[in-house]
């Protein structure tokens, strides 16, 4: 899988593990949702929802969304519907005007770690049954 994350915690934790690829880029949330969408025009796939969880665009720093690690043949037109769905979600809330403690930013990188450790899981067991029934 590929990951595109503006997470530095994902960063660290993936670089380990040689099965993903890490796209980090230390970008604003909404830059991030374009960077994924124009993956998305070259022909890579979503695996991940861009707004999983139930944390709210504005309210935290950090994403990670899992693509396929190759582009595809031609536009997945259902990938490329959902991220301009979500930079339109994105875009409907207020910016954000609270100041982040260090603390904070610790809790959204966390955050966004564990619903993208979710993904994985479940990408890993899926791929691995999928082994196994061959």
């Amino acid at each position: 899988m590929l990951v595109v994350s503006n997470n530095p915690l994902v960063q660290s934790h993936l670089i380990r593990e040689p099965q993903h690829t890490v796209a980090y880029a230390p970008v604003s949330f909404r830059d991030l949702l374009i960077l994924v969408r124009d993956k998305v025009h070259q022909g890579h796939v979503l695996l991940t929802h861009p707004l999983s969880g139930s944390v709210k665009p504005n309210e935290t720093l950090y994403k990670s969304i899992g693509m396929t690690q190759q582009p595809q043949a031609g536009l997945c037109v259902d990938s490329l519907l959902l991220i301009e769905e979500a930079i339109l979600a994105h875009d409907r809330f207020p910016p954000r005007t609270r100041e982040v403690t260090p603390q904070m930013d610790a809790d959204f990188q966390l955050v966004d770690w564990t619903l993208l450790q979710s993904a994985l899981l479940s990408d890993f067991a899926r791929t691995r049954g999928a082994s196994a029934g061959a």
